[in-house]
């Protein structure tokens, strides 16, 4: 449906809109490497969760073909959006690290861990043109700390620790189940991304379209809270975008924007169910609770140190969590489902855990302390392939 600027986009076609461009809605047969570019950027802290997010997205979808896709360095893994990495189209990395590079260089240099150091920018700074050339063969972080430790003797794991941040680096697949596996591996990027003031305009701008195209119509706020961009860099790049961003009017007659000629889905599409993994990209690229996430249920999946636990999708709304447990999948939810739904889920989990079978049969083992800690359960199953 086209956007009537007069008639205010509902809540429940926000939430669908949002599905329907991460490609929740309908599974489509399309690249791997071009799924990410339309899903903007997937979360990727955790190995796992870039292929969860891609069998959620991608029909038939085949981990291998990530596998490849990283190791061509079609898909780079890096720290971006958030402080945090991320999984991204190669042609893309360039643009939205010119975005993001102050914002990253900023939280480690400004830090008090760095700051104690009584290290300074300049000496961080000098220290790129060195590291550029170390890594430009892979090499883990304890061989990075070494080869600047004799400049910096006791300070060199701190200013590594900025540097892993701030600098154009990607992380290098080593093997293992999804393809990274400790210690990080690191190496500099082969395209060094601009640094000058017109770059990072430029980089702005290209990753507000990618998420509008990915998560709009949104507010700039939402953008923000995406990002961790501040909002004159924002400001600046609605204005230079010009006819390309459009403004539509969302609940309570919120301002929003969105790409010129894009669509929503109207009001009584149907959402499938989704068994989505931990910090999925669609329960953080908006204000808080969300679009997806009922606001009471936020505390039992995004919990006090930033985890974000896997959770049920029903109707495009969050409604219960899962984890890998007995050699299948148990799902949790928070408020009694009906048979339809319960058979969605159960179909979805089977698929899921015949992947799992065949890559990790436990993954996110290190984060079963939450559900040892007690997550309130409404009805709790087990599903085996």
């Amino acid at each position: 449906m086209r956007h009537n600027p007069g008639v205010p986009l509902t809540a429940r076609q926000l939430a669908l809109a949002t599905l329907d461009r991460q490609l929740l809605l309908e599974r489509r047969r399309i690249d791997v490497a071009e799924a990410v570019r339309q899903v903007c950027a997937l979360q990727a802290q955790a190995p796992a969760s870039p292929y969860l997010a891609l069998w959620n997205r991608v029909q038939d979808f085949v981990p291998e073909d990530l596998d490849t896709a990283f190791a061509d360095h079609r898909i780079v893994k890096a720290t971006l959006m958030r402080v945090t990495l991320h999984a991204v189209h190669a042609e893309d990395y360039v643009s939205y690290y010119a975005a993001m590079a102050s914002t990253l260089r900023a939280s480690r240099l400004y830090d008090r861990r760095f700051t104690s150091t009584e290290l300074t920018d300049a000496d961080a700074d000098e220290l790129l043109p060195q590291l550029a050339g170390f890594l430009a063969r892979p090499h883990t972080g304890a061989e990075v700390e070494e080869e600047v430790a004799g400049q910096l003797g006791e300070h060199a794991h701190r200013l590594w620790w900025a540097l892993r941040t701030y600098a154009p680096l990607h992380h290098v697949p080593t093997g293992g189940p999804w393809s990274f596996t400790q210690p990080n591996t690191y190496a500099a990027s082969p395209t060094t991304p601009g640094s000058a003031p017109q770059d990072a305009a430029a980089g702005a701008q290209r990753l507000l379209l990618a998420y509008l195209r990915a998560f709009g119509p949104a507010s700039a706020q939402d953008f923000a809270r995406f990002t961790l961009l501040g909002r004159p860099v924002i400001a600046q790049a609605l204005h230079d975008l010009g006819d390309q961003v459009v403004r539509v009017t969302g609940p309570d007659r919120a301002v929003l924007f969105d790409l010129a000629g894009a669509t929503v889905p109207v009001e009584d599409t149907h959402a499938p169910p989704r068994l989505l993994p931990m910090w999925d990209s669609t329960l953080l690229a908006h204000t808080l609770p969300g679009r997806v996430m009922p606001q009471e249920y936020r505390p039992l999946v995004v919990r006090r140190n930033g985890d974000i636990l896997p959770t049920l999708l029903v109707d495009g709304q969050v409604a219960g969590v899962w984890r890998a447990a007995d050699g299948g999948l148990e799902l949790t939810t928070f408020r009694k489902l009906g048979k339809a739904a319960w058979h969605g889920l159960t179909d979805e989990a089977e698929q899921l855990s015949a992947l799992l079978a065949d890559r990790d049969p436990a993954v996110y083992r290190r984060y079963r302390h939450w559900w040892d800690k007690g997550i309130p359960a409404a009805e709790t199953r087990m599903v085996k392939d």
